[in-house]
């Protein structure tokens, strides 16, 4: 009796984790996407130089995962096909174990993307969590022949539903925006408040003497202590914003795009763009042009590049460059629109769902 509560309860939390994880991640399989580049990027200067070719299916292989882990978490805890879900689980759980294992001993990829961007975990808390689940996982093996191999045909079911109704989210998500957002460029983020600490930063100071430590809130000033490190005490008070950037040949323009009413158009890499897209958004310059609102470009690209497709596209309208990673985080699709007034984040389109002009100035309060 014990025994069975025991594996039940496993199976409870192990599902959960896997459904959280690949929920959070449904919400969000470009995001999932762009961590998978990073992992091919550093496993292909690392490793082998084939992991590079893994770059262009990066989203579809992100669908296939996110959901996959969905339908793996239902699957445990419903009871469907239990012994070839545990071998699945364990094999996974192996590969990402790897993963954030390599990132955190060699530390290249500071954030695993295990919780996409609801959770940040550094690379050893990820490490931890996968060998947590990893024991667990081997609990149930030790006791595989008391889980049945027997699907309920309501089990069945709710597997076939679950594995449906997540990859309908996921590629939603892609069509559109997360339905949930996460990142620090959120909608009702003020930027330039975002880009201050939101409490005075606090520092503790580690000395020690005689071959004691000590622990300090103020630097000692007394003699015969060594100093060894100086720690953050309230991390949480850190800027949420610290990479933002705006620049062109002229100069610096992040102050100047962080007042005022602003519409930017954003592309992360011009590179993949489609120009269709982007003329979706013909309407929305035109109808915005000679108001109190500025339409301006920024794209993760050289000025040349801007310049050429300001061309194409027959535009007159300002343009800027900005990093790739910030942009991407920013906006997802590419290319996107972002709306701001005074810094403040109003709202997000995707080039799928453009407003148009009269929409956008109904957002500005006047």
């Amino acid at each position: 009796m014990l025994k069975n509560t025991a594996i039940l309860l496993v199976r409870l939390f192990v599902g959960g984790v896997f459904i959280f994880s690949g929920m959070i991640k449904v919400n969000d399989p470009v995001g999932t996407a762009i961590k998978l580049e990073e992992y091919f990027d550093v496993f292909s200067n690392d490793i082998a130089s084939f992991f590079h070719i893994f770059k262009d299916i990066a989203l579809p292989l992100a669908v296939f995962l996110v959901v996959l882990e969905v339908v793996l978490g239902v699957m445990i805890i419903v009871g469907s096909r239990l012994k070839w879900t545990l071998y699945t689980l364990l094999a996974l759980t192996v590969f990402f174990t790897f993963l954030t294992f390599y990132s955190a001993y060699f530390n290249k990829v500071t954030d695993c993307g295990c919780f996409g961007d609801a959770i940040k975990l550094t690379p050893w808390e990820s490490f931890t969590k996968d060998i947590i689940l990893l024991v667990l996982l081997g609990f149930l093996f030790i006791f595989r022949k008391d889980l049945g191999n027997n699907s309920p045909t309501w089990a069945s079911w709710t597997t076939r539903v679950s594995l449906v109704l997540s990859f309908i989210l996921a590629i939603t998500a892609i069509r559109n925006l997360p339905f949930i957002d996460f990142r620090a460029y959120k909608e009702g983020v003020n930027i330039p408040e975002a880009m201050l600490p939101s409490a005075p930063l606090q520092y503790e100071y580690v000395m020690t003497k005689d071959g004691d430590e000590f622990v300090f809130e103020s630097y000692p000033m007394e003699d015969g202590y060594e100093f060894v490190e100086m720690r953050l005490v309230n991390e949480d008070a850190l800027p949420k914003i610290t990479d933002f950037a705006i620049w062109n040949s002229e100069g610096d323009f992040t102050e100047a795009i962080l007042q005022g009413n602003q519409v930017l158009i954003l592309i992360a890499n011009s590179r993949k763009l489609n120009v269709a897209d982007l003329r979706k958004m013909n309407d929305l310059v035109e109808e915005l042009a000679n108001s109190p609102i500025q339409v301006s470009l920024i794209a993760a690209s050289s000025q040349e590049e801007i310049d050429a497709l300001m061309r194409q596209m027959k535009w007159d309208i300002p343009t800027y460059q900005g990093d790739a990673t910030v942009i991407k985080t920013i906006m997802r699709p590419n290319p996107g629109i972002m709306l701001l007034q005074d810094g403040t984040v109003l709202k997000k389109y995707h080039h799928r769902n453009t407003p148009s002009g009269y929409d956008v100035k109904s957002l500005y309060v006047q």
